[in-house]
């Protein structure tokens, strides 16, 4: 009986041990694995280097190596979500469970956020149109593109000149038309548009080409004010509804860093003649219409005067040569700068301000004033006689100016400021413009409906004699300058019409 109790004893002890030590091994022990895996693009295979890994629930955060392999040793055993992370890829997601003492491996195929993103729409090009010719400058470009999705849209033009082969790029265009401005007259250009939404590959739009109008269609010249210089500008007819579309095929023909001025035609030379400042005087040059091949004229004996802005010269009839003034004295020289030579001489005290010449024959009608710019008159002269023979205005009071000979050599062109202000600084208040009649010795002012307060000034005949051109500002001599023509003898018709904005000295022939 005694050990019987003595067994069952040591049993209940060993059994009690056996259960306390099977407790302590399951609350106490943590068991581990590891977690191995590899990262590719979607497709390619290609590895992917420093993707972040991260796992869920957290655990060891590390980063893939060259060749797309990462491990992360002594993780819980459990299921967990392990994440993949990189720039421009999508964030991707795989389950693992990790085993006691085991290796669990992984595979991410990741796209990139591209793979997602939808392309822009190719771009279709409208204007210019393909082969179109005769397009004017500055050139507004317009193409149709758009977002396949919510991206923003960046386009890139780019234009070559076919003549020359220079390439512009403009980048970071917002919307799907853009202005480019000096281009070069009559060349070929070839222009193509590529939308970008800065995530999938750019688009192209097809090759498109175009050819600007040519220098020939210009008839106007003119002139603006550019950092300080007068520079001459080359313009065309306005275009459009009501010819209302003005500034056209703008062709600046003289550079900014020099003072040139006056410009004016002769088609039988096929020449342009202006004055240029060149070490403090003022000389003739000429150039091709296109603005090339500029040569100086006058030498020895510069043109000079009273204002030298105010100071005009006038080509000969035949093209070959050209009157210009020197003080008080009016010469007369070839346009390859030989032949220099004195046709007439004024008084001492009468400054040769302008000079225009008769189509109809050999005279010309010069303007003189003077050393102030006043007591004006307007005297018509036989170069070839060297006589004064008829003065057809004088004992002015106040500015005149803006001389020009009538196509039929009948009416002398001018202007007057009829307000009758004489001052230091040549100031203008109501100038205006008149037609003088040779056969009737009269003056008759063309109505221009000017309001008070403005002038009109550097009046020019058309070639055609139907209209008169001529620079329109405001007499506080800095508002704007802007040239208008206004129709002759056109009773019904008042208005006039705007040529060229920031424009003076006109000449259209």
């Amino acid at each position: 009986m005694t050990h019987f109790k003595n067994i069952s004893y040591s049993a209940a002890l060993c059994f009690s041990l056996l259960f306390l030590s099977c407790e302590e091994e399951t609350l106490g022990d943590q068991s581990f694995g590891s977690l191995e895996g590899k990262v590719v693009t979607n497709g390619d295979n290609l590895p992917l280097e420093n993707v972040k890994i991260t796992t869920n629930p957290a655990s060891t955060t590390v980063f893939t190596d060259s060749d797309g392999n990462f491990t992360i040793q002594d993780i819980l055993t459990g299921d967990y979500s392990i994440q993949a992370d990189k720039d421009n890829y999508e964030t991707s997601f795989e389950a693992a469970s990790i085993f006691i003492d085991k290796s669990t491996t992984v595979i991410f195929e990741m796209d990139s956020t591209s793979a997602s993103n939808l392309q822009p729409l190719t771009p279709v090009l409208y204007f210019p149109a393909d082969k179109q010719i005769k397009v004017t400058s500055p050139v507004e470009f317009l193409w149709s593109s758009a977002a396949s999705d919510e991206d923003d849209i960046e386009y890139t033009l780019e234009l070559r000149n076919g003549n020359t082969g220079e390439t512009q790029l403009f980048t970071t265009v917002a919307d799907t038309t853009f202005t480019v401005e000096n281009l070069a007259i009559g060349a070929t250009y070839f222009w193509q548009v590529t939308a970008s939404d800065n995530i999938t590959d750019p688009v192209q739009s097809k090759i498109s080409n175009f050819q600007l109008e040519g220098i020939e269609t210009n008839r106007f010249l003119f002139v603006r004010n550019i950092n300080g210089n007068n520079v001459i500008f080359s313009g065309g007819e306005p275009v459009g509804n009501n010819s209302q579309e003005i500034n056209q095929n703008e062709v600046q023909l003289t550079t900014d860093n020099l003072n040139s001025y006056r410009p004016k035609t002769n088609r039988l030379a096929e020449k342009i003649a202006f004055i240029r400042t060149i070490g403090g005087e003022s000389h003739l040059f000429t150039m091709n219409l296109d603005g090339t091949n500029q040569k100086q004229l006058t030498q020895e004996i510069p043109i000079a005067g009273f204002r030298q802005d105010e100071i005009e010269y006038a080509w000969h009839n035949n093209g070959g040569s050209i009157y210009y003034s020197n003080f008080n004295k009016l010469y007369t020289i070839n346009i390859d700068g030989s032949g220099n030579r004195l046709v007439y001489e004024a008084l001492n005290e009468e400054f040769i301000t302008e000079v225009a010449t008769n189509p109809a024959n050999e005279q010309v009608v010069i303007k003189l004033n003077n050393a102030e710019g006043y007591n004006a008159q307007l005297r018509i002269v036989n170069p070839d006689s060297s006589l004064g023979t008829q003065t057809i205005i004088t004992g002015v009071t106040g500015a005149l100016g803006g001389i020009d000979f009538s196509l039929d050599g009948n009416k002398v062109l001018y202007t007057r400021d009829v307000s009758n202000t004489e001052n230091a600084q040549y100031r203008q208040l109501d100038t205006r413009i008149f037609e003088y009649d040779l056969s009737t010795n009269t003056s008759t002012e063309i109505d221009t409906q000017k309001p008070t307060g403005f002038n009109n000034l550097d009046a020019k005949y058309a070639p055609n004699g139907g209209y008169v051109v001529f620079t329109y500002t405001s007499n506080d001599g800095i508002s704007e300058k802007s040239i208008i023509r206004k129709q002759l003898d056109v009773v019904d018709i008042i208005e006039n019409e705007t040529l060229f904005t920031n424009g003076y000295m006109p000449n259209w022939e």
